[in-house]
């Protein structure tokens, strides 16, 4: 089998394997707007109000880049740029320092540098004509990670429009400067010339082929990925991405999302945070006309650097929704940095009152928490899952857990070992909700080692009943989790998202062929205690590497829906994220590509939530990667909506209870068609890595009228009914007084030429 090359690498295919790890990686998107120069536009993180950003993350950032981290530390650059300038080197010794430091310099951005020592190498390597296969195949998977990086700035993120990195490739997605991407091909038609079984480079091929506008006739037959493998099981209404025009497309690499009232007006406004410890929090104030208003230097939320992930909640029950910032996940002993918590001041400005709080010390590496009332005293607690390496690796790292127990006085204190929750594992995800219905919050933690179920036993004490119950897996390699009712029957499901899989698992599952990944699990509740795994059944068996992942209702069917947003630190992780609609509680369907919701980019936080008050969710979606030279803009995808589906909007407000009301459970009964529906919420169940708002947004279908909401409230245990309530209605609650409050929400139309025009309210 022949395959066409550039003449400039036709006439020996190289390899070199011994880079210290490959970066494998791709671009996949191209867009055909006028923008700034990608080398301009990556800077903007960095230039937020440096005057008055605290001393103590500028002097973190210049410490890790003085280190050996393997995501920001220039140590290595130096070592490489040393070794390639030797003049003793031997040629296959020259070829290994050059492909090498290509790799370095891609890391950090410097992509016009990688490229030339990329290509020096390849000279040499053509020069020299003795390399192994196994050399020759690394030194193109080198060069072809270079052109695809390369192929990104100059289209996606030069040219940013609303289809860039949408799988598949389309419209202004495709690119309109073609050149880096066909060089990228070329090297991976050598890639599949040296080991023609290898899915990864197949994979790639097909997402570049897309990206250059001849997919699928220019990948040969046997690596070719139909379109058909592409299409959705269910048609929805497509999203469309707003935040260019709407100038909140952050550009920045991963972080957390968070859509929530912090300003009281009525309006859900987006926070945002970036794993660069140099960029700054963002924060987007909705003005309730359709514009959003960037008030990040004016809340000084831009003093705040880094953080892979944050979280909002009302922490002192004043009614404004405060922040922590989580700090220092897959940094192993480099990610010992404190956290933040930001109190709102009311007045439009946050204040970082971590130490005051007792939250600072010490700081260990973690990306997850959730707040919850653990002992129901009516004050919101906090438990950081932290990534303590002393079960999976026997050297350094023990991080345990931390629960910290709210003293009623603005200060906390650390309870997890007498509590029994201190994990003591790699913890990449938690969440609380309670799965037994006795009253009182459980924890789920999901780990790289086996997963724990700590039942609160409703005495200050946790018991890790994981096995007993059935939920100890993913054994090796877990991610994201939640509680939720996807089958709407009152007992809280659980939701844990597998990391273990790769780029050939993922073609291999479109071609139809066996793989080795691990699934996620979808734990359906017993409601005796156990849980059983009905994820294979549930259409869920399919390879996802799932960094970022939340869940809402799309289409306001009243079924919680599925978001998974995809990859993995490396640039190779490239695979679209993905959406599962919930077929009514039996299944999920993928309707990735109808959604318009299959990003190539490196998902991270995710909030659903209606921004523009039209009675559906919208999507905010935090992007980029975890390495300099891997930034990218993030999403506002606009829901079009359903027609003739309705929606009631429900805050509620503690009394006895948290003010929050964490830990309530909600039940809509709705009438239609002849028949009586239930929706279940639990308050406060959330995904570990998504920032969806405390209010409850509950899809009602094809309801006729609202016959009545039910309230457990958390503390007191006792059951409100509320009755009368419209359809279509945004209301308050509040636990002990009758009856209901309407809140006051404008329709907000964000570029209603945008939104197809679909909607029925």
């Amino acid at each position: 089998m022949s395959f066409p090359l550039h003449p400039t690498v036709s006439r020996s295919p190289v390899r070199c394997r011994f880079l210290a790890f490959v970066i494998l990686g791709a671009v996949a998107a191209g867009c055909q707007s006028d923008a700034p120069s990608p080398e301009s536009e990556s800077e903007k993180p960095q230039q937020a109000s440096w005057d008055r950003q605290k001393p103590e993350f500028l002097e973190l950032a210049e410490r890790l880049e003085g280190t050996d981290d393997r995501y920001f530390g220039q140590q290595s650059l130096t070592e490489l740029r040393q070794e390639a300038s030797r003049a003793d080197l031997t040629a296959e010794g020259a070829i290994r320092a050059r492909v090498e430091l290509s790799q370095d310099l891609l890391r950090l951005g410097k992509t016009d540098e990688a490229i030339e020592q990329i290509e020096l190498a390849v000279i040499a390597a053509d020069k020299f004509g003795r390399l192994s296969p196994d050399k020759q195949y690394a030194l193109h998977e080198a060069r072809m990670l270079c052109y695809l990086r390369e192929a990104e700035n100059r289209n996606c993120i030069a040219k940013h429009n609303k289809d860039c990195c949408l799988f598949p490739l389309q419209g202004q997605g495709v690119h309109s400067l073609k050149s880096p991407a066909e060089k990228a091909r070329e090297s991976l038609y050598i890639l599949l010339q040296l080991k023609p079984q290898e899915l990864s480079a197949a994979w790639l091929l097909n997402v570049v082929s897309m990206a250059i506008g001849d997919h699928p006739e220019a990948v040969p037959e046997p690596y070719r990925i139909p379109p058909s493998a592409f299409e959705s099981e269910y048609p929805v209404p497509r999203f469309v991405d707003v935040a260019p025009e709407l100038g909140m497309n952050t550009f920045n690499l991963c972080g957390g999302a968070i859509t929530e009232d912090f300003d009281g007006d009525g309006n859900l406004d987006i926070v945002t945070s970036t794993f660069d410890p140099r960029g700054a929090l963002s924060y987007y104030r909705n003005l309730g006309t359709g514009k959003f208003e960037d008030a990040s230097q004016a809340s000084r939320l831009d003093d705040q650097l880094g953080g892979l992930n944050c979280i909002g909640a009302d922490y002192d029950g004043d009614g404004d929704t405060d922040i922590l910032v989580l700090r220092g996940a897959w940094m192993y002993d480099h990610g010992q940095i404190r956290n933040s918590l930001l109190r709102n001041e009311g007045d439009g400005t946050f204040k970082d009152v971590t130490r005051e709080t007792g939250l600072a010390e010490p700081g260990r590496p973690t990306q997850a928490a959730v707040w919850g009332d653990f002992d129901n005293d009516g004050d919101l607690d906090l438990y950081v899952a932290n990534e303590s390496r002393l079960e999976f690796e026997s050297n350094d790292g023990n991080y345990p857990a931390q629960l910290f127990r709210n003293n009623g006085d603005g200060t906390f204190r650390d309870i997890a070992s007498p509590a029994g929750v201190a994990n003591n594992r790699y913890a990449k995800g938690v969440t609380a909700g309670d799965f037994d219905n006795d009253g009182d919050l459980d924890l789920y933690v999901s780990n790289i080692g086996p997963n724990r179920l700590y039942q609160n036993e409703g005495n200050g004490i946790f018991r890790d009943v994981a096995k007993r119950a059935g939920v100890a897996e993913p054994v090796d390699r877990s991610f994201a989790t939640w509680f939720f009712d996807y089958d709407n029957d009152g007992f809280l499901d659980l939701f844990v998202a597998a990391y273990d899989a790769q780029i050939a698992d993922l073609a291999a599952d479109y071609l139809h062929r066996p793989h080795t990944a691990t699934f996620p699990r979808l734990y359906r509740n017993r409601g005796d205690g156990t849980f059983e795994d009905v994820a294979e059944s549930a259409g869920l068996a399919h390879p996802y590497l799932p960094m970022g992942a939340n869940f809402g209702d799309i289409d306001n069917d009243g079924f919680l829906d599925i978001y998974l947003t995809t990859g993995a630190p490396s640039f190779g992780a490239l695979m679209p994220n993905v959406m599962l609609r919930n077929n009514a509680g039996k299944s999920f369907q993928d309707v990735t590509t109808a959604a318009g919701l299959g990003h190539l980019q490196k998902g991270h936080g995710i909030a659903f939530a209606d921004l523009d008050h039209d009675g559906d969710q919208d999507i905010y979606h935090q992007l980029g990667g975890f390495f300099p030279g891997d930034a990218f803009h993030n999403a506002l995808f606009l829901n079009p909506g359903i027609p003739g589906h309705h929606f009631v909007v429900i805050k509620l407000r503690g009394t006895t209870s948290n003010r929050s009301a964490i830990g309530a459970r909600l039940r809509v009964v709705v009438q239609g068609d002849d028949r009586s529906r239930t929706f279940h919420r639990a308050v406060g169940s959330v995904s570990s890595f998504g920032g969806s708002p405390i209010r409850q947004e509950i899809g009602l279908g094809p309801a006729e009228r609202i016959e009545r909401i039910e309230i457990d409230w958390p503390r007191t245990g006792e059951t409100q009914v509320i009755e009368g309530v419209p359809l279509d209605s945004r209301i308050e609650i509040v636990e002990g007084t009758p009856g209901f409050q309407q809140l006051p929400f404008g329709r907000t139309e964000f570029l209603p030429s945008q939104t197809n025009g679909s909607k029925s309210k």
